[in-house]
């Protein structure tokens, strides 16, 4: 008998070779699932993973970021924009290159996005102990600082010896390609095993293909939805990213079309039906529209496919209001499909929906109901018109006007990317998608900074559409640095730069809870504590500069609108930047149209601390378990 054939390569080495070998197959199409690498490099990977990826060349090309945190949302950006089937590694060193990672990591698996992690790590045979950056852990000797990923990683493991290499990359790479336990995976890497030389065998290296199937719900389950939504007279949709992630929107929009059941949408789903079709009502919850929260407080059926339910969606369990209200759950995780005591309907959003339909062939809402969302969503968009419309091109624009001066230039193929701030609340309410993926919005997370990051990585992904990174000042600050990578690569985004001088979103937020946005603007700081209203002399467009973008300054409303035509049809990097009117005389987004629970002190001394304590009160006592 022949001995199995071996390869001697380090551990480093044949995890890299292993990973430019394994694919993902849906619907017949075939995805590599480790597209590329980021790295930033220090001990514990420099001669490690770094020299492997040296010695791989194109087989599993590498990509240079500057923080560690940022080329995480730069994979993030790219498997979002992959539908999940396609994703990117992130390796750093082991001390705060490691600890960078955590961030990032928890935005993945929150967002259910897949990322493999692979810090360096201390030397597992303890030959130099404490080595450099290490966390000495007096109780626990197996303790590193990558134990911090713990919680915020899907799959974690640390490989401490060659041949555990084996099973653990295979794991990583089943949770990665799962569409239900899918997020951040993390195998730590001790920098002397990365090194360490051992004779795999050869059907390691095999291509090997992980299918993604689309699971058809159960019979039973069906019949029970199916007897729910005909039983319904005020049913509504709430579209969540399992709709994106499933490619699901053709038979949703088949759906609508025949049921005439409205849409709403979640943060994440978007854009599941296009804004112009006359079956989607826009954004669900606290910065929602008042047409969708309108028929969300009088459903008597809510069917969630794809959702999970955030309490932005619910408005802090109180949006749902009628008092028989039941859900319809169609998710492919049973985690997510049992919420709000739902009848579940455990299945792939696609397959669910084309089951759905074919089985209430014939039914259709009464056509009253149907005729006033309809006339309700024509209301709304005249208030979006006047949200975004200038009396005057020569005045200074404000935030809304910003976003409908964008609006008036992009087509099907743009991607507007946003996470943090008050842009959110202003985009669920007020944007109009066009396609399936051009509302690209981390609110899952909501994390400051990921946006120019993960606009690298959409546009790595889609290298052919125009892709527009909406960041105000206070997220800018947050993480800049990744528009040096962007110039580096020739990565050709536009990031849109809204300067109005302080955390608009947590000041508004301030305001409304009693804190009277104390700590929310960018001001000086006089010798009695308190601030001043003159701005800080911080030429953020200039920032931008120096680190290599174009830059285009606009003052006015207009100005505005020839920089970003001029920015989209650019072939470099460039910003626009722009300076905000704030005044409350100027059109802004429409008031909040559902409520949000931030608790605020029961007892204070503030008479506004004192009235937002009883606005609260109000409040809360609308809250209800859906059981």
């Amino acid at each position: 008998m022949n001995a199995p054939t071996t390869r001697r390569l380090t551990v480093a080495q044949a995890l890299v070779e292993f990973l430019a070998h394994q694919y993902t197959e849906r619907d017949g199409r075939r995805h590599r699932l480790i597209s590329a690498c980021w790295g930033i490099f220090g001990h514990g990977n420099v001669a490690g993973i770094g020299q492997a990826l040296l010695e791989s060349g194109d087989a599993l090309p590498y990509l240079q970021g500057r923080n560690e945190q940022a080329m995480v949302h730069a994979a993030v950006g790219y498997a979002r924009q992959c539908d999940r089937l396609s994703a990117q590694a992130v390796t750093t060193s082991i001390g705060p290159g490691a600890t960078n990672l955590v961030t990032g990591a928890a935005l993945a698996t929150v967002n259910r996005l897949p990322v493999l992690l692979l810090p360096g790590d201390v030397f597992a045979t303890r030959s130099a102990d404490p080595v450099l950056q290490q966390l000495e852990v007096p109780s626990a000797g197996d303790v590193s600082v990558n134990d911090a990923l713990r919680p915020v990683s899907r799959y974690f493991d640390r490989v401490t010896r060659p041949e555990a290499l084996i099973p653990a990359a295979l794991q990583a790479v089943r949770v990665l390609a799962d569409p239900v336990d899918t997020g951040a995976v993390t195998l730590a890497l001790p920098q002397d095993v990365q090194a360490e030389a051992y004779d795999w065998p050869e059907e390691f290296f095999a291509d090997r293909v992980w299918r993604v199937a689309r699971p058809a719900p159960d019979a039973g389950a069906l019949a029970e939805a199916v007897h729910a939504i005909r039983g319904a007279r005020r049913p509504l949709l709430i579209a969540g990213g399992g709709v994106h992630h499933s490619e699901a929107e053709e038979a949703l929009r088949a759906f609508a079309d025949a049921t005439g059941i409205p849409v709403a949408s979640t943060q994440a789903g978007k854009g599941s039906l296009r804004h112009d079709h006359p079956a989607d009502v826009g954004g669900i919850g606290h910065t929602g529209t008042a047409t969708a929260d309108a028929l969300a407080r009088e459903a008597d059926l809510v069917i969630g496919v794809g959702t999970r339910y955030t309490d932005f969606t619910t408005a802090s369990s109180t949006l749902f209001a009628a008092p028989g209200v039941r859900f319809v759950n169609l998710n492919i995780a049973p985690f997510d499909a049992h919420k709000l005591g739902a009848a579940s309907l455990v299945a792939d959003a696609r397959a669910g929906l084309e089951a759905l339909t074919g089985a209430l062939s014939g039914h259709r809402v009464a056509a009253a109901y149907e005729a006033g969302y309809r006339a309700a969503k024509e209301e709304w968009e005249r208030r979006v018109d006047a949200a975004y419309g200038a009396a005057d091109d020569s005045v200074r624009p404000s935030q809304t006007q910003v976003l409908g001066a964008l609006d008036g230039i992009v087509d099907d193929t743009d991607v507007i990317i946003n996470a943090a701030g008050s842009l959110p609340g202003d985009l669920h309410k007020l944007w109009r998608a066009r396609s399936r993926r051009q509302y690209h919005l981390e609110y899952g997370y909501s994390c400051m900074g990921y946006e120019i990051p993960a606009a690298i990585g959409v546009r790595l992904a889609a290298p052919d559409r125009p892709v527009w990174a909406l960041v105000g000042d206070g997220t800018y600050l947050m993480n800049p640095t990744e528009i040096v990578t962007a110039v580096q690569e020739g990565v050709n985004i536009t990031v849109v730069l809204i300067q109005n001088h302080g955390y608009a979103s947590i000041g508004g937020l301030s305001e409304a809870t009693g804190g009277e946005r104390f700590g929310t603007a960018y001001r000086f700081r006089a010798g009695d504590g308190t601030y001043t209203g003159a701005p800080l002399p911080v030429d953020l467009a200039a920032n931008a500069a120096s680190l290599g973008m174009d830059v285009l300054r606009a003052a006015t409303v207009g100005e505005l609108r020839a920089a970003l035509v001029k920015a989209r049809g650019a072939n470099r990097p460039t910003c626009v930047y722009v300076e905000t009117e704030t005044a409350d005389t100027v059109p802004g987004a429409p008031d909040a149209q559902a409520w949000w629970d931030v608790p605020v002190a029961e007892t204070a001394t503030r008479p506004a601390a004192v009235a937002a304590r009883e606005a609260y009160d109000r409040h809360a006592a609308g809250r209800r378990r859906h059981l």
